[in-house]
């Protein structure tokens, strides 16, 4: 049965043919859905026994579609839900929230079995009957614990505590000599089912410790539990103690193979970087290089201008070609640097300079 939504209950009314079992009224609506009771969020939910009962008044059971559609405030419906709840999971906090659920206004009470009763009827528990309470407590869809419960539910039983449903999964549960301990509460009417969480429960929870016993066990020795609270034999210890000292060396050897990894995969990354910038770095170079000494580069251009400037200064002015030749004064004699000898002359510059210095002495004797 799958729980009913908001919508589902707002749209219900109350029938109009009289008032209900429980105080309702004709023209009574259905009552919000209530929300969770502070004290199960910040205390632990109180045992049974704990908890004062009004008898004076008379307690008339409410029907499935009453429940449904919604009971006055300070007529609760009273849900009970028993177990052993050993290793307190979530399969079991999922079952205790459905039963809480599956009526608006729902009180939950939850049965918890003996140790004498579950040794007998279903197997040893890893967690004794006070801490199976205590764990029950301290979920929040509970509102009452009923301790050191029945293992077949009685109609004494049911009218002490009140109850109107028994929650349980619809699986057949045989135990005791019956093929389903709930078959009498199926047929009174007062049984509501839930569902099993799939892949969860106390017997896979105790399988993972049987199959991982040496683990655990190695665990525990290392914390500094002694082999004789955890029953390990002598052999077995000192086996344990060996298998955590080769476990140790073996992370070490480990740990030391990844170190090595990241260093070699370090300096890798190093080497190619400098590679990268290597090879930056040398066509930067080619390439001022080139810039510079190739067959276009800038020393190039230097060298003909150089050239070209040095030409100009060494190479005599020519005078116009319409001057006569007469008039053309003479060009500047050029002296070889570092030497007061004249340089060698042209027959005619030889035969104009021979008659200069013959016309020269003539005068030098007539004076």
């Amino acid at each position: 049965m799958e729980p009913p939504t908001s919508s589902r209950l707002n749209s219900r009314k109350r029938r109009k043919d009289g008032s209900g079992p429980n105080g309702a009224t004709e023209l009574d609506g259905i009552p919000p859905k209530m929300s969770r009771r502070s004290l199960g969020l910040r205390e632990p939910a109180p045992f049974s026994d704990e908890v004062e009962i009004d008898y004076s008044k008379p307690y008339i059971r409410v029907t499935y579609e009453e429940a449904l559609r919604g009971t006055p405030l300070d007529r609760p419906v009273r849900v009970y839900a028993d177990g052993i709840f050993d290793l307190f999971h979530s399969g079991h906090a999922r079952a205790l929230m459905q039963a809480k659920n599956l009526f608006p206004n729902t009180y939950l009470i939850v049965g918890v079995c003996s140790d004498e009763l579950t040794h007998n009827f279903k197997g040893f528990t890893v967690m004794n009957e006070n801490e199976r309470y205590d764990a029950v407590q301290h979920c929040r869809y509970v509102d009452e614990v009923v301790r050191n419960a029945p293992w077949t539910l009685t109609p004494e039983f049911l009218a002490e505590h009140r109850i109107d449903f028994v929650a349980h999964d619809d699986i057949p549960y045989s135990s005791a000599g019956s093929d389903d301990v709930y078959k009498h509460i199926k047929e009174a009417g007062m049984f509501a089912p839930t569902q099993r969480t799939e892949g969860i429960s106390t017997s896979d929870i105790i399988t993972r410790i049987v199959r991982d016993y040496d683990v655990y066990a190695r665990r525990n020795l290392q914390r500094g539990y002694t082999a004789k609270e955890l029953n390990v034999s002598f052999i077995n210890e000192k086996k344990y103690h060996l298998q955590e000292r080769v476990d140790k060396v073996k992370k070490r050897v480990k740990d030391v193979e990844e170190k090595s990894k990241e260093f070699v995969q370090k300096v890798e990354e190093k080497s190619i970087d400098l590679i990268q910038k290597w090879e930056e770095k040398s066509r930067e170079f080619i390439g001022n290089f080139l810039e510079m000494f190739g067959p276009e580069g800038a020393l190039k251009h230097m060298l003909k201008e150089g050239k070209g400037r040095m030409l100009q200064a060494i190479s005599p002015k020519q005078s116009p070609s319409s001057s006569p030749t007469h008039d053309r004064s003479p060009s500047p004699s050029f002296r070889w640097p570092f030497s007061t000898k004249t340089p060698p002359s042209s027959p005619a510059n030889r035969s104009r300079n021979e008659s200069a210095v013959t016309y020269d002495i003539s005068e030098d004797e007539e004076d």
